[in-house]
């Protein structure tokens, strides 16, 4: 037994050692000095088709051992590849801003035809994930680090994070001292509520009544109505896509729940404009907000959504609940939707998109228009509100939004059949109602007569 417990406490601390150490990568430039830096451990869960038109979940660790010759170090531009197992592959994309540099990109590709990883897998193919992760304004000369958990969830891949400390564009071959730590790293301050003492108030004439004033309740802040924020985008120089809105966000990770305005102080716009697709990236000092419109020359909508941001920044106004349902309105969504959402720790990460929605549908050549607040499920954990809305991703023309459809035109055409009908019906009625009673009298007449 003694035995037994010593094993037990050695294979804990084989397991411990094992997690505590993650996957560190140096990569160097053509002369041998290091350009970039990692050290990071990452967890995958991912679910595919087992034969017998079933599913099965394949979990497991980004190894100690991985291969990193096909990263690549550049000026303004690095990534950070590593190959691992039997063609897997994992990636983050880097890009300089200025004095700063971010991650725009993380990119997972599996090899189902991996048996060992993916038993009985019923396809040999070689899948690929991607997303854009919150790692922006990292100042240039210092690392990363976050050592909170970061969950990633898409239909079918959950990566999580945590233990990171990467730096690129690394200077004089060295990796430098400096840090700088991830929102969800960065402790809050807590404010102790102020507890009153009991009030003793004195009966007259003989006894001592001790009473205690009871608890007060906070009444939880209303957030106001978000500010409307005015997009343009060009291409050569030409308007070709605009968007007024106002923006909020709903989170809800368990049974808490958290809404948020979109700040359009200090928010910058950027996108492109196709024949057939078209797309509008909202960055604020906290939030990116990527809309991917397309058009099948008769119609356009918004396809797809992603929002990736944090909570725990004074520049936005948190309204918490706790064990409150959520109330929204479902999106037309299409049943093999890909939505992907992310958990976010402490309050403070999150990401999360849906790659197949079927919102703000209206004709090519005339701008989408609700003023009313609307709220739309995105993903099973985020709910977007607009106010005062009006889109056009196709066909502007002058530089200015042409002949809106409005969302309730929809339920107006859908009341107008209904009211003919029951106007008919009720018609119907009066007629056969006179007729039975001209009857009647009719009938009455001829027995007078005779």
């Amino acid at each position: 037994m003694y035995r037994y417990a010593a094993f037990v406490l050695a294979l804990a601390f084989v397991t411990v050692l094992q997690q505590s150490h993650g996957t560190e990568v140096n990569v160097t430039d053509s002369q041998g000095k290091l350009c970039l830096y990692a050290n990071l451990m990452v967890n995958f869960s991912v679910t595919y088709e087992i034969t017998g038109n079933k599913n099965s979940t394949a979990e497991f660790q980004l190894p100690a051992k991985v291969i990193s010759n096909t990263s690549e170090c550049g000026a303004t531009s690095a990534m950070l590849k590593l190959d691992f197992g039997e063609g897997h592959s994992w990636s983050m994309n880097f890009t300089v801003s200025g004095e700063a540099y971010q991650a725009d990109v993380i990119a997972f590709s599996y090899n189902l035809g991996d048996k060992t990883t993916f038993p009985n897998s019923a396809s040999n193919a070689t899948s690929t994930v991607s997303m854009k992760p919150h790692i922006t304004g990292v100042t240039m000369d210092t690392c990363y680090s976050c050592k909170s958990n970061t969950m990633f969830e898409s239909n079918s891949v959950n990566q999580t994070m945590w233990n990171v400390l990467i730096q690129a564009f690394v200077s004089n071959g060295s990796k430098s001292d400096r840090i700088t730590s991830c929102p969800a790293d960065v402790p809050t301050t807590t404010v102790t509520p102020t507890t009153h003492a009991p009030s003793t108030t004195t009966a007259a004439p003989v006894t001592n009544a001790t009473s205690t004033a009871p608890p007060t309740t906070t009444p939880t802040p209303t957030l106001p109505t978000p500010s409307v924020g005015n997009y343009t985008i060009k291409n050569n120089e030409t308007v070709c896509l605009l968007a007024s809105f106002g923006l909020r966000i709903g989170i809800k990770q368990g049974d808490k729940y958290e809404e948020m305005n979109f700040e359009t102080n200090g928010t910058t716009a950027n996108g492109s404009c196709g024949v057939d697709s078209s797309e509008l990236e909202l960055t604020s000092p906290t939030v990116v907000m990527t809309f991917k419109f397309t058009n099948d020359s008769k119609k356009f909508r918004l396809h797809a959504l992603n929002i990736s941001g944090n909570t725990s920044s004074g520049n936005y106004k948190i309204h918490t609940y706790s064990n409150r349902p959520v109330t929204v309105l479902r999106s037309k969504q299409k049943s093999n939707s890909s939505s992907y959402v992310c958990s976010f720790f402490q309050g403070t990460v999150f990401v999360g998109g849906n790659t197949n929605l079927t919102l703000w549908e209206a004709s090519v050549g005339s701008s989408y228009m609700c003023n009313k607040e609307q709220n739309y499920t995105i993903s099973s954990t985020l709910t977007l509100f607009t106010f005062d809305l009006q889109v056009q991703p196709f066909g502007v023309k002058k530089g200015v939004f042409s002949t809106a459809e409005d969302c309730q035109s929809g339920a107006e055409s859908f009341l107008v059949p209904i009211a003919v009908g029951v106007a008919l019906l009720v018609l119907i009625l009066i007629v056969l109602l006179a007729y039975f009673i001209g009857r009647k009298r009719n009938m009455a007449t001829g027995y007078e007569s005779f």
